[in-house]
C-alpha cells in the first residue's frame, strides 16, 4: 500500500506540474489560451489546465506505444519533425476533449506546448524517482528504446537459479591511455565517475594497437577476432579495382564477412549479445546504429531501430533536439574562437561538420546510452557499444583542446547512467571500459608543407601539377576534407542515406596510368594499378626513378615501406637509412627508431597482408612532443604510428583476471579480443554486482 500510495503521489505531482506548465504557456504564448474570450476565473482556468494535462498524459501513455511500429516505417529524415507534429496533434485532441471547450491553440503553438509539457513532466518524474528504487528502475526502463522494453528480464538466458554475470563493454572512441590518465587525475577530475571506478573496483591497463591504429582495424579484431588484411582505414584492391573504406556499409559488411570466414566464429557477441553504435555486429542478434548491417533489413538487423525507437518518445525528442541546437551554437562559437587564435594549427570546420558533430555528441550518445540501459535492464549477456563523440571533436579541435573537455564530462555522465542501470539490473554485471586507439596531435601535412601527399607523389613521378585543371585540384581537396571519422558513417546509416563513392569516378585509362594515393590519418598508401601484384622497389624505380627518394627524404615523412626483390620488406628513411625487416639488418640511421619498440614487428605484420599497398608511407613524428602530420585535414589524427595514437586503454574490474598475467600489456587488437573472450567465460562463472554503485 505504501508503494502504491507513493506511485499515486508521483502521478499527481507530475500531473500538477504539467498543468502549471500549461497555465504559464497560456500566459506567455498569444496563440494558446485556456479561457473563453470573455475571461474566466482562475479556478476555471486551473481546472481547464488540469483536465487538459490529464487528457494529454493519458493519450501519450496509451497512443505512443502503438505509434512506435508505424514510426519504424517512416523515413528517418522526417522522423524528428513527425514526432513533434504528432505530439502537438495529441495536445489539440486533448484540448478538444475538455467538456466546456475552453482550450484552444494554433497548430504551431500546440507543437511548442506539447514539447514543453513533455520536458517538464519527464524532468519532474526523474527528480521524484531519485530516492525510490522501484521508480528509478522504471525511469531507466522508460529511457530505453521501446523495442528493448518489450523483452522481459531473463529472455534468452539460462533456466532458473543464480544467474551468471553479464558484461557491458563500453568503447570510448579515440581516448588514449595518456589522456584518460589526465582526465581522472587530481582532486577534481574531469571524468569523476571513471576516476571512482579506477580508484576502487577497476584496474587501468594500456594496450598497443596495430600499425593501422583506427576503428576499422581495431574494432573488427576486437569483435570478430581478426583484422588480417586490413592495412589501413581505406585501401585499394588491385584485382577488383575498388577502394575499400572501413566505414562504408558495403565495405564494413564485406570486412565482417571475411573475418567470420577466416575465424569460423560469428563473433564476440554471438551468445545473447547486443551491438550498439559500432562498425560491426560482433555476431550480435540485436543491433542499433551498426554500419555493417545498414543495408540489411532482416529481423533484429535494422541498424536504425534504436534511433527510431528512442525518438518515438516525445520527451526524448524534445530534450535531444534542444541539446542538438545548443551543440550547433557551441560549435559555431568554438570555431570562431579557433579562427581568432594567433597561433596553432586550424582546419576547416564548415560544411556539414557542425551537424555531424552535433549528431555524434548528442544524438548518437543519447541513443546508444539508452540502448545499453535497455540491454542491462532486460538482462542481456553481452553488450558492446561505441561512443564516438570525443573522436569526432578531437579530429577538428585537437586531442587536448578546450573544446573536448565538455565532451569528456558528458561521456563520463553516460558511464554514470550505465552504472546506475546496473544497480537495478536483474542480474550482476561487469562494466569494462576500453578504447580502440588514441589521438596524436599535429599540423596537417598539407598545411605544414604547402602540398598534399598526392601532390608530392605526382611530383616524384615527374608529373607536375601546373598542367592539372584548377577545378580538378579543388574537387580533390574537397574530397580530402571529408575525413574518415566514424560519426559521418553512423549518421548516414541512421538517416538511411545512400553510400558516397569511395573515390571520384575516373576514366579507366586514367586509373591505369595514375597512382592511387589514399590517406588514413598519418598513414599514406600508394598503389600502381599498371603494375600487377605487389610492386617491387625495382619496378617502381624503373618507372619513377625519383619517387622513392622524393618521399623518403621529405621532412614530413618518417618512413616508407616497400617490397625489395632481394631483401623482402624494406623500410626507407632520410639520410639513406634502411631497415630490412626480414633479417633485422639496419643500414645507416634506423627509420623506425623514433617510433619506439614494437614498430618493426607492427610494420612486418602489415607487410604480410595481401592488400598492403605498393608503398606504405608513415608521417614523421616529433621526438619530444609526439606531434605528427596527418595526410587528412585533421589536427588530431590516428591511423599510423607516432605519438599517442597507438596507446589505447582497458579499464577492467578486479573481479576479472588481469588482461595479461603478471601485469603486461596486450599487443594488437586480436589479443584484446582474446582477453575479452576470457572475461566473458569468467563472467559466466563469477557472480557478484561488482560494478554497480550503492543504491540510495
Amino acid at each position: 500500500m505504501r508503494s502504491g500510495g507513493a506511485a499515486l503521489l508521483r502521478v499527481l505531482a507530475v500531473w500538477a506540474v504539467s498543468a502549471a506548465t500549461m497555465v504559464v504557456l497560456a500566459l506567455v504564448l498569444p496563440d494558446f489560451r485556456l479561457q473563453s474570450a470573455h475571461g474566466d476565473s482562475f479556478t476555471r482556468v486551473g481546472a481547464t489546465a488540469f483536465l487538459a494535462a490529464g487528457a494529454f498524459g493519458l493519450l501519450s501513455a496509451l497512443v505512443w506505444p502503438w505509434l512506435v511500429r508505424a514510426l519504424l516505417l517512416v523515413p528517418a529524415l522526417a522522423l524528428a519533425s513527425l514526432v513533434f507534429l504528432l505530439n502537438g496533434s495529441l495536445l489539440l485532441f486533448a484540448l478538444s476533449l475538455i467538456p466546456y471547450g475552453r482550450g484552444e491553440a494554433s497548430p504551431q503553438t500546440a507543437v511548442i506546448v506539447a514539447a514543453a509539457m513533455s520536458l517538464t513532466s519527464s524532468a519532474t518524474s526523474t527528480w521524484l524517482a531519485v530516492r525510490d528504487q522501484g521508480a528509478q528502475r522504471r525511469r531507466l526502463r522508460r529511457m530505453a528504446p521501446w523495442a528493448d522494453r518489450r523483452r522481459e528480464p531473463g529472455d534468452g538466458a539460462a533456466a532458473a537459479g543464480p544467474r551468471p554475470a553479464g558484461t557491458v563493454f563500453l568503447q570510448l572512441d579515440g581516448i588514449g591511455y595518456p589522456l584518460l590518465r589526465e582526465a581522472i587525475a587530481g582532486e577534481r577530475p574531469l571524468m569523476p565517475t571513471v576516476a571512482a571506478l579506477c580508484g576502487t573496483s577497476h584496474r587501468l591497463t594500456r594496450w598497443r594497437t596495430d600499425w593501422s591504429s583506427q576503428t576499422g582495424a581495431s574494432q573488427l579484431a576486437i569483435l570478430h577476432g581478426s583484422n588480417e588484411d586490413v592495412p589501413a582505414f581505406r585501401w585499394y584492391e588491385k584485382e577488383r579495382g575498388v577502394v575499400v573504406v572501413s566505414n562504408r556499409p558495403s565495405s564494413a559488411a564485406e570486412l565482417q564477412r571475411r573475418a567470420v570466414a577466416r575465424t569460423g566464429d560469428p563473433g564476440l557477441l554471438a551468445v545473447d549479445g547486443a551491438s550498439r553504435g559500432n562498425l560491426f555486429t560482433g555476431g550480435a542478434g540485436q543491433a542499433a546504429l551498426v554500419v555493417s548491417i545498414a543495408v540489411r533489413r532482416g529481423k533484429g538487423e535494422r541498424s536504425r531501430a534504436g534511433y527510431f525507437a528512442y525518438f518515438s518518445d516525445p520527451a526524448h525528442a524534445a530534450r535531444t533536439v534542444l541539446s542538438f541546437a545548443a551543440e550547433l551554437v557551441r560549435e559555431i562559437g568554438q570555431s570562431v574562437r579557433a579562427r581568432l587564435r594567433p597561433a596553432g594549427p586550424r582546419v576547416g570546420r564548415g560544411g556539414l561538420y557542425p551537424l555531424i558533430r552535433a549528431f555524434a555528441t548528442v544524438v548518437e550518445r543519447d541513443v546508444v546510452t539508452a540502448s545499453v540501459v535497455g540491454d542491462i535492464l532486460t538482462g542481456r549477456t553481452a553488450v558492446y557499444a561505441d561512443l564516438v563523440a570525443y573522436d569526432e571533436v578531437a579530429h577538428h579541435s585537437g586531442p587536448r583542446s578546450p573544446d573536448v573537455r565538455q565532451v569528456l564530462r558528458r561521456l563520463d555522465g553516460c558511464v554514470a547512467t550505465i552504472r546506475q542501470a546496473i544497480a537495478y539490473a536483474p542480474r550482476p554485471y561487469h562494466l569494462v571500459l576500453l578504447s580502440d586507439h588514441g589521438q596524436s596531435h599535429g599540423e596537417p601535412f598539407e598545411s605544414a608543407y604547402g602540398h598534399s601527399l598526392e601532390e608530392l607523389v605526382r611530383i616524384g613521378c615527374g608529373r607536375p601539377l601546373a598542367g592539372e585543371p584548377r577545378r580538378a585540384r579543388r574537387k580533390r581537396r574537397e574530397k580530402r576534407a571529408e575525413t574518415g571519422a566514424e560519426a559521418r558513417a553512423v549518421a548516414r546509416s541512421a538517416l538511411h542515406r545512400p553510400e558516397e563513392p569511395a573515390e571520384p569516378p575516373l576514366d579507366p585509362d586514367a586509373r591505369r596510368r595514375a597512382p592511387v594515393v589514399l590517406a588514413s590519418g598519418n598513414l599514406g598508401l600508394v598503389s600502381f594499378p599498371e603494375i600487377p601484384g605487389r610492386a617491387t622497389r625495382a619496378d617502381i624505380a624503373a618507372r619513377y626513378p625519383a619517387l622513392l627518394s622524393t618521399l623518403a627524404e621529405h621532412p614530413g615523412i618518417g618512413f616508407v615501406l616497400v617490397r625489395d626483390q632481394r631483401h623482402g620488406p624494406v623500410v626507407l628513411g632520410s639520410g639513406g637509412g634502411e631497415h630490412r625487416l626480414a633479417g633485422g639488418e639496419v643500414i645507416g640511421p634506423d627509420p623506425l627508431a623514433p617510433f619506439g619498440p614494437g614498430a618493426a614487428e607492427a610494420v612486418r605484420r602489415t607487410d604480410r597482408f595481401p592488400h598492403t599497398a605498393d608503398l606504405m608511407i608513415n608521417s614523421a613524428v616529433h621526438p619530444d612532443t609526439g606531434a605528427i602530420h596527418a595526410f587528412e585535414d585533421q589536427i588530431g589524427s590516428h591511423g599510423g604510428l607516432g605519438g599517442e595514437q597507438s596507446q589505447a586503454f582497458l579499464l577492467s574490474p578486479h573481479a576479472l583476471s588481469e588482461p595479461v598475467p603478471g601485469g603486461g600489456e596486450p599487443v594488437g587488437a586480436e589479443e584484446v579480443h582474446r582477453v575479452l573472450r576470457r572475461w566473458l567465460a569468467e563472467s559466466a562463472r563469477v557472480g557478484g554486482r561488482t560494478d554497480a554503485p550503492s543504491v540510495p
